[in-house]
């Protein structure tokens, strides 16, 4: 394998940083090729300056995600498990995309059931090669399988899902997976290995994508890219054995993407109108009723994302 070359001339350390300079370059070498079949954005009627997007190239997601696998076959040791991962994120990624290139949105319980599906998929992947101790703090402790199994796809239908509603801001939501990811990887390097190495090619990914994405954007990740970016951020989580550090290290995305999946299930299925005044996703309150600037929702978001993951760090 072209992993098993590398490692015999290069330290690990090398090998990541020359993993992270090659997916750079190669992401953005075929995000400028603004492929034809990619789908041009119609413009988002409910959402805050959503005229702008109008004509936008949408669902590039499809290229770097593509990418990013591509730069992970190639830069890290491939075991079963991973390669399944890979294959979980190609499918979420897919599904996306083709939600993007339809004429007509996607049905939400259709994309509901099909975000459950990967999700039980994933966890009976990871419940047969991981163990379910888990530590909060300096508290180490182990969830029985069904209770983690449970916990696990809600973990992963949640990220999929906050991060998809974050992205409606050029710039927002790959500003704020890259803070969250890389500090996953800081903080539990030891534990997640390969996988940690995986989240930093994804990074320079998302770099690459942040030169075109960055206000004003010439071009949109879509459901394709969100939803795979929440997917692995949900994995990051898991195999890094603090599961429950996805609260404070994603805190952002929950608050910016989840608001708005909260007040829409109570009204949908309770009947209950909470939250009347405040405009969801949260980027769109800030934009509307606060009168911030793209650019004051990106850096305002991360700095605060930043913030607290630094206090988990001290914790």
């Amino acid at each position: 394998m072209f992993y098993e070359l590398l490692i015999g001339r290069f330290t690990q350390f090398q090998l990541s940083a020359i993993g992270m300079i090659v997916a750079f370059i190669f992401t953005f070498i075929t995000l400028n090729m603004r492929f034809s079949f990619l789908p041009q954005d119609q413009g988002r009627a409910f959402a805050v300056n959503g005229a702008l997007s109008k004509g936008k190239l949408r669902g590039v997601g499809l290229v770097f995600v593509i990418d990013f696998i591509l730069m992970a076959v190639l830069f890290l040791p491939l075991s079963v498990e991973f390669l399944i991962y890979l294959g979980l994120i190609f499918l979420i990624m897919l599904s996306g995309y083709m939600d993007d290139a339809s004429d007509k949105p996607w049905n939400e319980y259709k994309k509901g059931l099909i975000d459950f599906a990967i999700s039980v998929g994933t966890m009976v992947t990871f419940l047969s090669q991981n163990s379910t101790t888990v530590t909060v703090f300096s508290f180490e402790f182990t969830i029985p399988y069904p209770v983690y199994f449970i916990l696990g796809v809600i973990l992963i239908w949640i990220a999929i899902n906050v991060t998809n509603c974050s992205d409606g801001v050029d710039g927002l939501c790959g500003s704020l997976v890259i803070v969250t990811v890389m500090s996953f990887v800081i903080m539990f390097s030891e534990t997640l290995g390969s996988i940690g190495t995986a989240g930093q090619i994804l990074c320079a990914v998302l770099l690459a994508y942040l030169y075109f994405n960055c206000s004003p954007s010439s071009m949109l990740m879509g459901d394709a890219g969100s939803r795979a970016l929440g997917f692995f951020i949900a994995l990051l989580a898991m195999k890094s054995g603090h599961p429950f550090a996805y609260i404070m290290l994603s805190l952002v995305l929950i608050i910016d993407g989840g608001l708005g999946l909260l007040k829409i299930s109570l009204i949908r299925f309770l009947k209950l109108h909470v939250m009347t005044n405040l405009r969801t996703p949260i980027h769109d309150h800030m934009r509307k009723n606060l009168e911030w600037s793209d650019t004051q929702v990106v850096i305002r978001f991360v700095i605060i994302q930043v913030v607290i993951s630094i206090l988990l760090a001290a914790l």
